[in-house]
């Protein structure tokens, strides 16, 4: 499969907030390349510049040097920004930030009405898009009648309706419930595998990571880790010493192995461990 995105020494830089202070560099020379369909998850502690990574795929923010091209559009050539966004959509943590209408489905509409897209059409997207997140029955509720979690999927619908190839989503369960994040993983998993939508998910919980296909782990603004969710949770050690948790059921087996136990430390679910123990067990 083809890259859709393809990130080459990106370096970006906040402006000095006064004349004294130095820019803050963020992000340190990236390199990173995803292909179409893949699902991938991008770790790191907060300051890690996973956020400021996420907000370069839709333009929001351009390279202070390097370069970073989606879907072989230059994210800084001004003159397809629109073509850009239409490609790559975005989902943010706060849903009520993101939903602006009183009817859910004239919500997920919205987006469409200004591009001018056929009502035979919009309505179309928008019935398919409230069924893919499985919110569908209340496409006619308000917004604020719905869970946290709902108004995510929502938002997610409302993406989803513009047909994108790749949907980033920045931290899109932090604010919700357990119940809440796990209708949306849900959702995000099913366009994945149904739809074959591109997922670059920023998150800093360990188990939604564990179930993509590719996990990238960012520190002080370097990728230091990449890889199957399996290979990169087994490097317990390493993870900790740049402030972040793995997997429970992964620290649980590392911690078995490291006791003298014969058990793999690429183990990330809980089946996985279960099915491990008992075999040391009947041994």
């Amino acid at each position: 499969m083809e890259n859709i995105i393809e990130i080459k020494d990106l370096h970006f830089c906040y402006e000095a907030e006064d004349e004294d202070s130095q820019p803050a560099e963020v992000l340190k020379g990236i390199d990173l390349n995803i292909k179409q369909g893949e699902f991938v998850a991008v770790l790191g502690h907060n300051g890690s510049g996973k956020s400021t990574l996420a907000k370069h795929l839709n333009a929001i923010l351009l390279p202070t040097s390097g370069k970073v091209t989606v879907n072989g559009i230059d994210t800084a050539d001004e003159s397809r920004i629109f073509e850009l966004r239409q490609c790559a959509g975005m989902v943010f943590q706060n849903p009520d930030n993101q939903i602006v209408s009183s009817i859910v489905e004239e919500d997920v509409a919205f987006a469409l009405e200004n591009l001018g897209v056929p009502y035979e059409e919009m309505r179309r997207r928008v019935d398919e898009s409230l069924k893919a997140v499985n919110m569908y029955e209340y496409r006619l509720h308000s917004p604020s009648q719905l869970s946290g979690g709902q108004k995510q999927r929502v938002a997610i619908a409302g993406i989803i309706a513009m047909e994108p190839k790749c949907i980033i989503l920045d931290e899109p369960t932090a604010m919700l419930d357990p119940q809440g994040r796990k209708e949306v993983l849900a959702a995000i998993k099913r366009m994945n595998r149904e739809k074959s939508i591109t997922i670059v998910l920023i998150t800093h919980y360990m188990e939604e990571a564990a179930q993509c296909g590719r996990v990238v782990v960012m520190d002080k603004g370097r990728v230091v880790l990449d890889d199957k969710p399996e290979k990169v949770f087994s490097q317990v050690d390493k993870l900790k010493s740049i402030g972040l948790d793995v997997p429970q059921v992964t620290e649980l087996a590392w911690e078995l192995k490291e006791a003298g136990l014969d058990i793999s430390p690429e183990i990330i679910s809980e089946d996985e461990c279960v099915e491990a123990i008992l075999r040391i067990f009947k041994e």
